[in-house]
């Protein structure tokens, strides 16, 4: 299964020694300047031969431009809780800043795994879910329910329900080229799916509003992190999908725009 950037321009080097990849991969930048995200290619590892059966596309940063957007609805729900970290000297909510978030994302998978591993590095924090910082493993699991993905008691899904807001307010395009390059696959026999790492209802949401409903309907696989036990770097949504489809892993093209996103492709080959 290789993977690629088809939607930027010629490659460059990464000036941020944060975001070294292994020698094998090349990187090149995503169109939008304003941006700083980037889509790692990795030397093709299937025979040149291979016939190209399926395309995966991850969603956020590949289909729209959306870690800003998520850091925003993460910063936003940190704000309505109150959530402070004992290892912070400000007494003001917790705020994940662009240069953070852009190394987070390409560290952690998904939206739980991203605030447990920061609490646990940084202290569980206060908030008005828990006046003081919750001690138990089911405390710590409710507090990440509430702020993240799914309802607990009156809270219902703040972060996630933020996010749509911002979805729902039509400020988000399609990034260019991607419609075109799924009808072109869909034109030329070859199947199309989308696997991403983010809740379902997110994902579903951005891709009805961003694909069109009938485009949407039409994909051959979607899968989103509710659907697998394991986030990104794990390869098993990559590997779930290819069984979806009927199709070897080394015959799929994957799209994507993280360092883990190319470490859960890379897996995929040896699963």
């Amino acid at each position: 299964m290789a993977a690629a950037s088809l939607l930027g321009p010629s490659p460059s080097p990464i000036s941020s020694p944060r975001r070294l990849l292994p020698s094998s991969l090349r990187l090149s930048r995503a169109p939008p300047a304003r941006f700083r995200r980037s889509f790692a290619v990795p030397a093709a590892s299937s025979s040149p031969t291979s016939p190209l059966e399926a395309l995966i596309f991850d969603c956020d940063g590949v289909i729209l431009e959306s870690e800003h957007l998520h850091r925003q609805a993460y910063n936003d729900a940190f704000d309505h809780f109150l959530v402070r970290c004992p290892s912070s000297s400000s007494s003001q909510p917790l705020h994940w800043d662009s240069d953070f978030y852009d190394e987070l994302q390409n560290r952690i998978g998904g939206g739980k795994p991203k605030m447990r591993w920061y609490f646990k590095e940084n202290g569980w924090p206060s908030s008005s879910i828990f006046e003081t910082p919750p001690s138990s493993d089911s405390e710590r699991e409710k507090l990440i329910d509430v702020i993240q993905a799914s309802k607990v008691g009156a809270f219902v899904d703040w972060k996630t329900e933020r996010y749509k807001d911002i979805i729902r307010s039509g400020s988000v395009e399609a990034r260019p080229g991607v419609l075109r390059l799924m009808d072109d696959a869909k034109g030329a026999g070859i199947k199309v799916s989308v696997c991403s790492a983010a809740t379902k209802s997110s994902v579903i949401l951005s891709l009805e509003n961003l694909l069109g409903l009938e485009r949407f309907q039409s994909l051959d696989c979607f899968l989103a992190g509710d659907d697998v036990k394991t986030k990104k770097p794990d390869p098993l949504i990559y590997v779930t999908a290819a069984k979806k489809l009927g199709v070897q892993a080394s015959n799929c093209l994957v799209v994507e725009d993280s360092v883990i996103g190319l470490q859960a492709r890379l897996l995929t080959i040896c699963a």
